[in-house]
């Protein structure tokens, strides 16, 4: 099966899919190598990996050339962040086919107005019910792929409430989306009412620390009735505090010794990008190659 038929194949299953968050080709091998079986491209993190907050500035063809990078980059399913698939129903077609000549198994689009901003600050707006419809439509019309999956994403708990996001996620889930994420949940008890009040569809739920979402166990999520969970954050955190101890070690002492039996070596770095493979490539394509 390729990677958009093992998704399909994941999310008919009574068990969570845990997708960490990736941002280019290096982190998306860190989640395939620690044994996960799909990942997600954050938005967010690509947005702070280019050095600028997570508010609607990156563009759709910066998100899609990073897209393509994570995809070549791994075997497993890759789950993207899509925005709100940079403009109106007819932006979003157009969103579709790019993201779906990536190779990206599924994209998730989201109903705040555009540009949209994290979905954990403040200050978003979303567009009425009926919009969103028509673009969620056009997006599932637009693909080519029936395995390529359309998960669609509201952002209306923050600015409307609790029952109209539950409104918005049951009128999705009546198009035909494949999977339902409504974002931003302010407490257990609307962790619990969700997967209650939106059936019929697999359940998508955003876990990271600082946000308006307490954080739960995945065995608890499971239980619940989600079927996946995105981890956007965990990667993005560790690879921040990892670097600012090294360079302040470097900035101190000259040198980094003094942290480096917890650095990765110069060999399982150059491991992890597939040297070896290039390596093999070039000897029988740059040294003479092989005999006819």
């Amino acid at each position: 099966m390729n990677p958009r038929q093992v998704l399909k194949q994941l999310l008919k299953r009574e068990q969570l899919l845990v997708a960490p968050g990736c941002f280019d080709g290096l982190s998306a091998r860190l989640v395939e190598e620690a044994g996960f079986e799909a990942a997600y491209l954050s938005g967010g993190a690509v947005a702070r990996s280019m050095g600028i907050p997570d508010i609607g500035l990156v563009t759709m063809s910066e998100t899609i050339e990073r897209a393509a990078q994570v995809v070549s980059a791994v075997k497993i399913p890759v789950i993207a962040d899509a925005d709100t698939g940079y403009g109106n129903a007819v932006n979003l077609v157009r969103t579709v086919r790019e993201f779906e000549r990536t190779g990206v198994a599924a994209i998730h689009i989201e109903d705040q107005i555009t540009p949209k901003r994290c979905g954990h600050l403040d200050g978003k707006e979303v567009i009425p019910l009926a919009e969103m419809a028509n673009k969620l439509q056009a997006a599932l019309a637009a693909r080519s792929d029936p395995d390529f999956c359309i998960f669609a994403r509201t952002d209306a708990r923050g600015v409307n409430g609790f029952d109209d996001a539950i409104e918005r996620g049951r009128a999705f889930a009546r198009l035909g989306v494949d999977a339902v994420f409504v974002e931003a949940p302010q407490s257990e008890v609307e962790l619990e009412e969700i997967p209650r009040q939106i059936t019929g569809v697999a359940l998508l739920v955003n876990v990271f620390k600082g946000g308006k979402t307490p954080m739960l166990p995945a065995a608890r999520l499971e239980k619940m009735g989600y079927r996946i969970a995105i981890y956007p954050s965990e990667t993005q955190r560790a690879a921040i505090h990892v670097m600012r101890q090294a360079l302040a070690l470097l900035k101190r002492d000259g040198s980094t010794e003094a942290m480096d039996a917890a650095l990765t070596t110069f060999k399982e770095r150059d491991q992890l990008v597939g040297l070896d493979d290039w390596q093999e490539i070039e000897r029988r394509f740059m040294r003479g190659g092989e005999k006819p």
